[in-house]
């Protein structure tokens, strides 16, 4: 077996096991191949593999990779990096969800400037769950007021939360910062929005376990997949 066809399987198998773990089915939780600095090839590989949903950080290098690998047309394009004013037109047009969402403004352009032939851009609101300085996201107190405001925007649906916890060697805050993310969506539910509110988006390589334990919906994946970074692309 090709090695990101056998590494993807393993990805799977630790989805699967955590899930059971926690007294849930693994087809609740969602794989998004995380591709971001990753080449074409290794991004063909995943696809013969199963992967169908990618996730990228970088506007143009997504854009390229779009372009190269139009021939496979259910790829499912996810974008994960800093949503900015310049970007927004070409975020709009070229994905079908945008996890990074945390201003007002961004998501006033993004929903104007969404295409009406397609249907709405599928978006989570990224919290700062524990109030990192150097960190992009809204606080959980002043969340409501946002999520209000983009799910009644019509270019746009609101489908849930995203979280990058604080690296932490304690496991125990790892659970927590999850946790709290999950308790976070739960009374966001409570406002009657007419959004699903039905993804939590969260756990990476090194978090897997603990994310699907604490209710992640989609984990975002890239190392354990395809390994190291082949090259960090400017956006």
């Amino acid at each position: 077996m090709p090695v990101i066809a056998q590494q993807l399987q393993g990805v799977h198998q630790r989805i699967a096991a955590a899930a059971r773990e926690a007294g849930r089915e693994p087809e609740s939780i969602q794989l998004l191949a995380v591709s971001k600095g990753q080449n074409l090839q290794s991004m063909r590989a995943a696809y013969q593999a199963g992967a169908r949903r990618f996730g990228e950080s970088y506007l143009q290098e997504a854009l390229s990779k779009q372009e190269a690998l139009a021939d496979l047309t259910d790829i499912e394009w996810h974008f994960l990096g800093p949503a900015q004013s310049n970007k927004t037109r070409a975020l709009a047009a070229h994905f079908h969800w945008l996890h990074s969402l945390d201003r007002l403004k961004i998501a006033q352009r993004l929903s104007e400037q969404r295409p009406s032939t397609l249907p709405p851009l599928n978006v989570c609101l990224q919290v700062n769950i524990d109030a990192e300085p150097s960190k992009s996201g809204v606080s959980p107190d002043t969340l409501e007021p946002l999520a209000r405001a983009v799910d009644a925007m019509p270019g746009l649906r609101l489908r849930g939360l995203m979280a990058i916890p604080a690296r932490s060697a304690s496991a125990a805050h790892t659970h927590s910062a999850f946790g709290a993310l999950r308790q976070t969506l739960i009374e966001l539910r409570s406002l009657g929005l007419k959004g699903p509110l039905d993804t939590l988006s969260m756990g990476m390589s090194g978090d897997l376990e603990a994310a699907v334990a604490e209710g992640a919906t989609c984990v975002r994946i890239g190392t354990d997949i395809f390994g190291p970074r082949i090259a960090a692309q400017p956006s």
